[in-house]
């Protein structure tokens, strides 16, 4: 089982989506995946169909009570796609276990008792490097950073490598870049093309080599309660995620 943690703390960059449409297409090739949705807003829970209703479990009682994953989990929509969904409720871990010890290890706790239920557990982070985002990055193999095509965004990735490098120091001395993922790219914007020059001159082989590009399908599917890949498997973007999977998975067996 191999824990991809989808990590950047700017808001808006693509985790989210990354998380539904990478787990989907992953899973269309029979890898078993989780998804875990570690962020109160729940949108990865949204948008891959999980009503607020349905969601009895959640990813908070996985880390205060300690409830197995496996007794939270939910099916979705997609075959060999379940989830952990997220609740509101998550926005007061912080506190509730502010005294507790060993507080940064719960996920990683809780998942080791699922080795061999799942090929691959994406998690979904919180646009904050809070301790949401220390369980994620403790519990993970690797961190996958997606990108925004933007002026800041190379300045915003220089904090997150930095809390990589601390949280290798103190909770998890193998923690590995997966990659970075280029996302929201317009090809007619030419700064586009200067974001994308620029992280591949600076980061090298770390970029991914498949970038998710602007897509209205993408945008639309959450609203759906779908993933792009279902809602149009035909569109730029849902095409894009299918190579990501596939490059992912190459990287993987070429480590």
């Amino acid at each position: 089982m191999k824990v991809i943690s989808l990590a950047n703390q700017k808001g808006g960059v693509g985790k989210t989506t990354t998380a539904i449409n990478l787990g989907t297409a992953l899973a269309a090739v029979g890898q078993r995946v989780l998804l875990v949705d570690l962020d109160p807003q729940g949108n990865a829970s949204t948008g891959i169909g999980i009503e607020n209703s349905a969601r009895q479990k959640s990813t908070y009682d996985v880390l205060v009570e300690r409830l197995p994953i496996s007794a939270a989990a939910l099916p979705t929509i997609v075959p060999n796609l379940s989830i952990v969904p997220a609740t509101s409720d998550l926005s007061s871990v912080d506190i509730t276990l502010s005294g507790e010890s060993n507080r940064a290890n719960r996920l990683r706790d809780c998942l080791r008792s699922e080795s061999g239920d799942y090929d691959y557990v994406l998690v979904d982070c919180p646009p904050a490097l809070n301790l949401l985002t220390l369980n994620a990055l403790s519990a993970a193999n690797s961190v996958l950073v997606p990108l925004q095509c933007e002026f800041f965004a190379l300045e915003g990735l220089t904090q997150l490598l930095s809390t990589i490098k601390e949280v290798r120091s103190a909770l998890n001395p193998k923690l590995e870049i997966e990659g970075i993922v280029l996302t929201m790219y317009d090809r007619r914007n030419n700064l586009c093309h200067q974001v994308a020059a620029d992280a591949r001159q600076t980061l090298g082989e770390m970029v991914f080599e498949t970038v998710i590009p602007r897509n209205v399908r993408l945008s639309e599917a959450p609203s759906h309660a779908m993933p792009a890949l279902l809602y149009d498997e035909t569109s730029a973007g849902s095409l894009a995620y299918q190579r990501l999977a596939a490059e992912l998975r190459s990287r993987s067996a070429g480590a």
